[in-house]
C-alpha cells in the first residue's frame, strides 16, 4: 500500500473539516496486531480495520486506509497527510492537547512485562516502543532503564537478542508472541493499565467529523457490534459495551 503524498498546497487545501472532503482518510501503523497489521496482500487488517469500515459504513463516509510510521502518526494527522488516527492510541491527556480524541472503542487494556525468565523484578533495561504510554511508564520506574523502538517487532528482537532484559507492551499484542515463543519468553511482574482507552483522533479543527464519529461509535456500541469485534479479535475477551 503506497502512503498519500501531498504537496504543501493541497495540504493547505484541505485545512478545516474533513466532511469537505469526498474522502475521509484513515492513519494506521498496520503493525500491532490484533488492533492492526498487513495482511498477505499488504491490506490493513485486524480488529481497527473492521471497526473503521463498520464507523464509515454507519457514518455514510467514504473512506480509504493509510499506513504511517508510529513515530509521526500524530505530526502527519495534524499536517493533513490523513484525517484520522486509528492506531491502538490510547487516549492520554498529553496528547489531548495536541489532537482531540472521539470516545474509547477500547478499555483501557493491560499492559504487561514479558522477559526470558519470570525472575524478572521491574529493573534493568526495559524496551518499548518510542512515543508510547509504556515508554512513558518506564521513564517513571524506579531502576530501570527505558530503550526505545520504532516498532514493536524490534523491542521482541531486542529482547530475544540480549539487548533488553524485558518488554513493556499491551498484553493484548504480547500474548500470542508469548504462546508462539516455545517457552522462551514469559510474564513477568504485574500488569499495568494506562491510559483512558482507545479512540480515534481527529484534528482539533476538525469538530464536525469528529462529532460524526462519535455518533458512529456510539451507534455501533449500543447495536452489539463493538462488542462483537472485540470478542472476534480478542480471544477470551468479553465485549465490555
Amino acid at each position: 500500500m503506497k502512503k498519500l503524498i501531498l504537496s504543501t498546497a493541497a495540504l493547505a487545501l484541505m485545512s478545516g473539516a474533513a466532511l469537505a472532503q469526498e474522502t475521509v482518510r484513515l492513519g494506521t501503523e498496520g503493525a500491532y496486531p490484533p488492533y492492526n497489521y498487513l495482511d498477505d496482500n499488504g491490506e490493513v487488517a485486524g480488529y481497527e480495520r473492521d471497526l473503521g469500515d463498520a464507523i464509515c459504513a454507519q457514518a455514510e463516509l467514504t473512506c480509504e486506509w493509510v499506513t504511517n510510521d508510529w513515530d509521526s502518526i500524530i505530526p502527519n494527522l495534524v499536517s493533513g497527510n490523513y484525517d484520522v488516527i486509528i492506531a491502538g492510541m490510547s487516549i492520554t491527556a498529553e496528547r489531548d492537547e495536541v489532537i482531540d480524541f472521539t470516545q474509547a472503542y477500547f478499555p483501557a487494556d493491560p499492559s504487561a512485562f514479558i522477559s526470558t525468565s519470570d525472575a524478572f523484578d521491574g529493573t534493568g533495561v526495559i524496551a518499548a516502543q518510542s512515543g508510547t504510554i509504556q515508554a512513558g511508564h518506564i521513564a517513571t520506574m524506579e531502576g530501570a532503564t527505558l530503550v526505545e523502538f520504532a516498532t514493536p517487532d524490534e523491542t521482541i528482537a531486542a529482547l530475544q537478542s540480549g539487548e533488553a532484559d524485558a518488554v513493556l507492551a499491551d498484553k493484548a499484542f504480547l500474548e500470542p508472541i508469548v504462546a508462539e515463543s516455545g517457552g522462551d519468553l514469559v510474564f513477568a511482574g504485574e500488569d499495568v493499565v494506562l491510559g483512558d482507552g482507545i479512540g480515534l483522533g481527529v484534528r482539533e479543527s476538525d469538530t464536525e467529523l469528529k462529532d460524526t464519529l462519535d455518533a458512529a461509535i456510539a451507534a455501533l456500541k449500543e447495536d452489539g457490534t463493538v462488542n462483537t469485534l472485540i470478542e472476534k479479535w480478542f480471544e477470551g475477551m468479553e465485549g465490555p459495551y
